[in-house]
């Protein structure tokens, strides 16, 4: 699977898009939507073109995550709902996540349940969060997809 134009959408409304890097809120160096890495530093400015394509890039590392640790066959809003997860907090989140546990025993719901859970910064509630694992367990649990 590949992420959809949901999951883009979904990716870019929570992350925005800045053009210049900053220090995300817990002080890692951030450009685009939510581009991370070694090749961001202070005072980088990319074009709008760049961050898409660091999306499309990131988006598809993070499909690829996806598909390596979940073992039961997924909608596609399930996955993209699960690119947005492991977009936001990297694949050894997932990994190690009850998340993961109960969706590969089969428990889709109680999986679902597991996202609410997923909303500190630096051991702390950040309101950005709660509504982005909102967002994403309601695409999760989308019908029809």
């Amino acid at each position: 699977m590949t992420p959809s134009p949901d999951a883009l959408d979904l990716i870019r409304h929570f992350e925005g898009c800045r053009l210049v890097a900053y220090q995300d809120s817990v002080g890692v160096w951030t450009i685009g939507y939510g581009h991370t890495g070694t090749d961001v530093r202070p005072g980088m400015q990319i074009g709008q073109a760049e961050a898409e394509g660091f999306l499309a890039v990131d988006a598809g590392t993070a499909g690829r995550a996806v598909e390596r640790l979940v073992k039961v066959p997924l909608r596609q809003c399930e996955f993209d709902a699960l690119v947005s997860f492991t977009f936001n907090l990297g694949a050894r989140a997932l990994e190690g996540s009850t998340l993961l546990r109960l969706l590969n025993a089969g428990s889709r719901w109680a999986a679902a349940d597991e996202f609410p859970k997923w909303i500190l910064a630096g051991g702390k509630i950040l309101p950005g969060l709660v509504t982005r694992r909102a967002a994403e367990r309601a695409l999760f649990l989308e019908s029809g997809t």
